[in-house]
């Protein structure tokens, strides 16, 4: 008996699903987009080595890394350049994957390849009765599936008819800043703080980094880039020549909320939602393509196990709970850290921070 999954997104958790399933023997799966055009390249998108892994078993790991660059050592600094700790990345990561730094566009074009993706359509509602589920689209038009994945993000449509659930701040900060640059310098994965204050920057391809600033204790990054300018004036040169170029006039510098979802339930009956739509958490241990991306090989392997798929469903579920709640729980705790005055902080970092770093993927080593 053929049935039809209806994927609603077209980013990476939808993507990851839609592929996954079909490599999975479940053939009639579509993706529903609400942009109309395919994405540009974008920023950046840090892909640990357990997120590398999942992208193997989908058969697209080596053209992601092609089009990456390797992160092989993070450095954690002060707003006065002084090193803090560092970590051995590629060596933390052997035998699972590499990391890679690349650009979101390219996964996404690695990832839809061959995959049928209805563009400039959105969803409305979806009714959910034991007969399946029924999505409204906002062009007026219905579509019936068997089951219904909420690939859609934060504000997921999809996720109201599961759990209504609101996104929140997130704990380290509401907002941030994000931008692509030339390379100022930057020899790896190195990250600032100071003052209330944390910068990021990767190298993401051929002189450039990408960059990530935002408050570092639960507050706001002001509405324009004189916030980004004056908030980093004073940090050592790499980090300060990144800021002035984001900054410059026709660059391109975006201003995003950084939300958390904490939803009660992932699935009902027909309908389950997955990636950030589910369980979106602070970027602090790069967790969210991860995240949904294992969520995408578990949901096809157990949906191709079991013709039951409400009872499919629900064996996602309890399989995917512990590794979600421990991204969460190590995320806040670390949020937390750097939350701390920089007198106490400081010190604390140079044990504290490569243990968390050990408790946060330790676990993330072993398959989801």
């Amino acid at each position: 008996m053929t049935r039809r999954v209806l994927v609603v997104g077209g980013g990476v958790a939808g993507l990851a699903t839609a592929r996954a399933l079909r490599s999975a023997g479940v053939d009639d799966v579509v993706v529903v987009e609400r942009r109309g055009a395919r994405p540009g390249p974008g920023l950046g998108l840090n892909l640990p080595g357990n997120a590398v892994r999942a992208l193997g078993a989908l058969g697209v790991a080596e053209d992601v890394l092609a089009a990456g660059v390797p992160v092989t050592r993070r450095e954690y600094r002060t707003d006065r350049g002084r090193l803090l700790f560092a970590v051995d990345e590629a060596s933390f990561w052997s035998g699972v994957a590499p990391s890679v730094c690349v650009r979101p566009g390219r996964l996404l074009e690695v990832l839809g390849a061959g995959l049928p993706v209805r563009r400039g359509v959105g969803v409305a509602r979806v009714d959910d009765d034991a007969s399946g589920a029924t999505v409204q689209l906002d062009d007026g038009t219905r579509e019936a599936a068997d089951l219904v994945v909420g690939a859609d993000g934060v504000r997921s449509v999809v996720r109201e008819a599961v759990a209504p659930t609101a996104a929140r701040a997130s704990v380290m900060t509401a907002t941030s800043w994000r931008f692509v640059v030339p390379d100022p310098g930057v020899a790896c994965w190195t990250a600032w703080t100071g003052a209330g204050r944390a910068l990021l920057l990767v190298p993401v391809g051929a002189g450039e980094v990408y960059g990530y600033a935002s408050s570092s204790r639960g507050g706001d990054v002001g509405d324009d880039v004189g916030w980004l300018a004056a908030a980093f004036a004073r940090f050592p040169e790499p980090a300060r020549l990144a800021v002035e170029s984001a900054c410059a006039p026709g660059a391109t510098t975006y201003r995003a909320t950084v939300a958390e979802v904490r939803a009660p339930a992932w699935h009902r009956e027909h309908v389950v939602v997955l990636g950030d739509a589910a369980h979106a958490t602070g970027p602090v241990w790069a967790q969210g393509a991860a995240g949904a991306l294992e969520d995408a090989l578990v949901l096809a392997e157990l949906l191709a196990a079991d013709d039951d798929w409400g009872r499919a469903c629900a064996a996602w579920e309890r399989r995917r709970r512990p590794r979600i709640a421990h991204v969460q729980a190590t995320t806040d705790r670390m949020s937390r850290l750097a939350a701390l005055p920089d007198l106490l902080a400081r010190p604390l970092a140079r044990v504290a921070g490569p243990r968390s770093f050990r408790a946060a993927y330790g676990p993330l080593r072993a398959a989801p």
